[in-house]
Formats: C-alpha cells, structure tokens, sequence
C-alpha cells in the first residue's frame, strides 16, 4: 500500500467514527432544498469511505441517522429512507470490489421494511468482505443503546445467568452493538457543533475528537487527511502518564 500523504501507516487509527452534520445549513446557504443537501452528502460518505479503504483503516462508522432524526418532518424521513434505499443499491458493486463488509447498528427494526430489506440483501452479500468494515449508525442513539445493555444484563443476573461480579467493563462492551468491534480511535464531527449527540458514549471514552466548521457536503479527502495527520501527532496517554 502507497502512502503519499506524509501519513504514518502505522499510525493509522483503527476505527474512524464521524459525525457527519451539515446536509441542510449547506442547502440552505445555496437556497436549495434540503434534499440537495443529503444528495450532495452521499457524495461526502463515498470519498471518505475510498480514502479510508486506501489507507488502511479497518473500521468506519458513519453516523447516518439518529434515534432523534425520527422527530424530524415526514417528508424529509421519507427523503432520507429513499436516500439510504439508493445508496445501498449504488454502492453494493464498489463494496464487492473493494472488499468491503457492511455493517449496521442501532434500532434497524424502526427502519421501513423495504429499507431493512436492502440493508439485510448488502450485509449478507459482503458478509466475507476482509479489507474494511463500514458500520452504518442507523436509528442509533446511545443512551437507547445502553439502556438497552442494562437490560440484557439484569435478565441474566435474574435468570442466573450471571452474577453482579461478573459485570465488567469487558462484559458490558459485549452487551453493545459494537460487540464486535474496537473502540473508536478517532471521531471527527462536522459543521463546527461542540458536542457528541448521543453517538457512541459508552465507546468513545478515550477517543481523540476533532471538530471541523466545514460542512459534511463540503468534506473532502484532502480535510481528511488533514486530520488524520493531526491526529497522529497526538499523544494518547489513556490516562496516564
């Protein structure tokens, strides 16, 4: 693999988390609706999805839509449910051909059905994909997500199934939908907003946060490199000295 982007492989993070905001401020700032804004995000999602399989990164979670997004207006849900519908057909042939696996965590249940459908068809289809994971954060909130792990664990400490000592970190990672993949080393927020919105906050306890004022539509490769750069010349101390 070739790295011309004064970027240390070895120092390239496992796991990218992203935030991605700013489909609408961006529409809105061209007077344009807001599905102009989600369209032109796609866009976003796919250069940051082929920057990450060329450099090396295993695991790429996209924040793509919350447990709050459902509040939104009915048109617009109906907009983005399409958007995602089209995205997982287009990008089904660039998945297969660059060994990616798809991925999905949150209350997909709440998604319409022919959403589900299609996600299902692409997670199976690239379930032997090795090169990269992309983990698609779908009617995902986390506190749901913990209430959820509560859940589970009182039932086996009810049933038996466990005792209250055995209630680790390591187990409670478990009991997440993350089970199966590592922390986030790095999560990068767009549009300049100073906070987390309720992504992953059991799983992002020592992870490195980088915002940016640049909207999502408006991300490019070149930012992204940006920031990885940034990003290795931090010192990750996980607390200690």
């Amino acid at each position: 693999m070739s790295f011309n982007f004064d970027l240390d492989p070895k120092k390239i993070p496992v796991h990218v988390a992203i935030i991605m905001d700013g489909n609408g401020r961006w529409a809105k700032k061209r007077l344009l609706n807001r599905t102009k804004g989600h369209e032109k995000g796609a866009e976003a999602v796919r250069t940051v999805v082929r920057t990450s399989r060329e450099l090396g990164v295993k695991y790429l979670t996209l924040y793509a839509f919350s447990t709050e997004n459902w509040e939104r207006p009915a048109a617009e849900i109906a907009t983005l449910m399409f958007l995602l519908k089209k995205f997982l057909k287009n990008e089904l042939k660039e998945l297969q051909e660059n060994n990616i696996r798809l991925n999905a965590i949150g209350q997909i249940d709440r998604l319409n059905l022919d959403v589900q459908e299609e996600l299902n068809k692409t997670m199976d289809l690239t379930k032997n994909n090795t090169g990269m994971c992309l983990n698609l954060a779908l009617s995902y909130g986390g506190r749901s997500e913990i209430i959820r792990m509560v859940h589970e664990v009182s039932k086996k400490v009810k049933d038996g199934a466990i005792s209250i000592s055995d209630i680790t970190e390591e187990l409670i990672s478990k009991h997440l939908y993350t089970f199966n993949i590592p922390d986030p080393d790095l999560l990068i927020r767009t549009s300049g907003e100073m906070r987390i919105s309720n992504f992953l906050l059991w799983q992002i306890a020592y992870c490195e946060i980088f915002v940016t004022e640049t909207l999502w539509p408006d991300f490019s490769k070149e930012e992204y490199i940006k920031i990885l750069r940034a990003y290795q010349n931090r010192e990750r101390r996980f607390g200690k000295v």
